[in-house]
């Protein structure tokens, strides 16, 4: 029978939770339990797939196509545990599945209520992750308690409680402590206040998660646990880790706070088994040198777009025991001639997906300089389409070839709406035996998710193909192009779907490992003047 773990946030927003569940995650798994992971939402958008990344980071995709919140990427690449459809609720899809209900008849007449038709709904969301197999469910509350929008899934949560039995279900808090700088102190009168909301609820904290900017006293873990009813031992400190987030499981580790949760749930105790876990933080942690990627266009600069696609680079990184830095690029710098300053400095360049009309002509300029100067290259969703437009322009002499997208009306459409319509989640690939991505995969059928509306014309793969560029990777039945190379570069690789959403932190994508490799050599032979 499964047990639950509850994690709310106090006082500010942006507090972790998502880190923070993700590595409860791991070290449950490290105690050889069976978890699922849920992320609930206070939004009313039904699923993040139409939100500005600009506002809330990118959209993560799961293998059965769900456009769900970026934390899910947190979960699978912390825990290794796969996400589905069911592992991202909000607010917007509890209330559109309560009034499709009501509209076919479903409540037989019977007044629908915030409460128990909503709450209900949020409780079966929970539950239905709660499979035989599973030992512990943990679902993370997005938003911050207080938060009018979230209190559907507070009363939701404390009814399981009531339900289940307190002694298979356990809430977790966090919460922040400011800095006073003139005083030189940490104030936890909002810790209290924010708990204090969470009790009128009928929620009490079995545990209190504290980030903060500086250690906590022991005066003021005695004070947290008296004003917050929480034993001393589980107010749990979280200070910022130095080098990376893959540091959070072993902080949380080393207060015992796994050892909390099987004691609270009364499961068996073996071992923690971290050694795998410590030997990636070590190469992360100290590398044996640095490797720069240059990231280029619209939104290059604001990390959590490309949160995923930033942490495979930096598991690729730690495979060969170097640091990333990833350098964003203006694609504007690209065009009229102009270089990016920091350009000699790049060991690889990257094209991720997004961008628009605005910033093409930047991007091609990119590739095309990746291309004839032999940078190692990778280009992914709309990096693809980048590569395979210039490649017709200035290698297959089609001036005014173009996509669909930016310009309806080209007399040479590259790259055209796909037939199916938009592609979403897992797709297989089938990769040619003697090509570069056979050799990084080590296969030559994998699978990949996709999130895209264009695809390469396959009008134009036989003059692209004759031109000197490979499509080494295709559905299985050989149609639509899904990888395209150019063996005549040191590393050239475009790609349709994203790798970086099954990039773990102990299993990096091969994709990334091969691309940090070839940076590491370029590096080698190309110092910086």
């Amino acid at each position: 029978m499964a047990h639950f773990i509850f994690i709310t946030g106090g006082v500010v927003s942006s507090l972790g939770k998502g880190i923070t569940a993700a590595s409860i995650g791991r070290l449950l798994i490290s105690r050889g339990l069976r978890i699922r992971m849920l992320k609930m939402d206070p939004y009313l958008n039904v699923d993040p797939g139409s939100m500005s990344p600009d506002q809330h980071g990118e959209v993560y995709v799961t293998d059965d196509g769900a456009l769900a919140d970026l934390d899910l990427g947190h979960y699978e690449r912390f825990t290794g545990q796969p996400t589905t459809r069911q592992s991202s609720v909000s607010s917007g899809r509890i209330y559109w599945d309560v009034l499709q209900k009501e509209r076919r008849g479903e409540y037989r007449g019977h007044t629908v209520q915030m409460i128990p038709h909503i709450t209900d709904e949020i409780k079966a969301s929970i539950r239905a992750l709660a499979a035989p197999d599973v030992d512990v469910v943990l679902t993370e509350i997005g938003g911050t308690v207080g938060d009018i929008e979230g209190l559907p899934f507070l009363e939701a949560i404390r009814q399981i409680g009531l339900e289940e039995g307190r002694e298979r279900v356990l809430y977790i808090h966090m919460t922040y402590l400011p800095l006073i700088r003139a005083a030189g102190e940490l104030k936890t009168k909002p810790s209290q206040q924010s708990v204090a909301k969470l009790r009128e609820i009928g929620i009490v904290p079995d545990v209190l998660v504290c980030r903060s900017e500086q250690p906590l006293t022991q005066d003021i873990r005695r004070k947290l646990s008296l004003f917050c009813n929480v034993p001393l031992h589980a107010v749990i400190e979280e200070l910022d880790v130095r080098h990376t987030i893959h540091e959070v499981p072993l902080v949380l580790a080393e207060q015992g706070l796994d050892e909390i949760i099987l004691v609270h749930f009364r499961l068996p105790r073996p071992p923690a088994q971290l050694a795998d876990w410590r030997a990636m933080v070590a190469a992360i942690t100290q590398p044996r040198g640095t490797v720069r990627i240059g990231v280029v266009g619209q939104r290059a600069e604001l990390p959590d777009t490309h949160k995923s696609l930033h942490e495979a680079l930096r598991h690729g990184g730690g495979a060969h025991q170097q640091s990333v830095e990833i350098i964003p690029l203006p694609a504007g710098d690209f065009t009229a001639g102009k270089a990016p300053a920091r350009l000699p400095e790049i060991n690889a360049l990257l094209i991720p997906d997004g961008g628009d009309a605005d910033d093409l002509a930047g991007r091609l300029a990119a590739v095309r300089h990746a291309r004839e100067t032999g940078l190692p290259f990778l280009g992914i969703g709309r990096g693809f389409h980048c590569a395979v437009i210039e490649y017709a322009r200035h290698v297959c002499g089609l001036t005014e070839a173009n996509d669909t997208d930016t310009a309806p009306d080209t007399p040479h459409p590259v790259v055209h709406a796909a037939p199916h319509g938009e592609q979403l989640g897992a797709k297989p690939c089938a990769l040619k035996p003697d090509s570069l991505l056979a050799k990084i995969y080590g296969a030559t059928r994998i699978s990949e998710r996709h999130r895209h509306a264009l695809e390469l014309n396959p009008a134009y793969r036989p003059q692209l193909e004759a031109a000197g560029m490979v499509c080494s990777g295709t559905d299985p039945a050989g149609h639509d192009v899904q990888v395209i190379e150019l063996p005549a570069h040191p590393w050239f690789v475009a790609v349709l779907f994203h790798p970086e959403w099954k990039s773990q932190a102990l299993h990096p994508h091969p994709l990334f490992r091969d691309l940090i490799r070839a940076a590491i050599h370029h590096r080698s032979h190309h110092p910086p003047a």
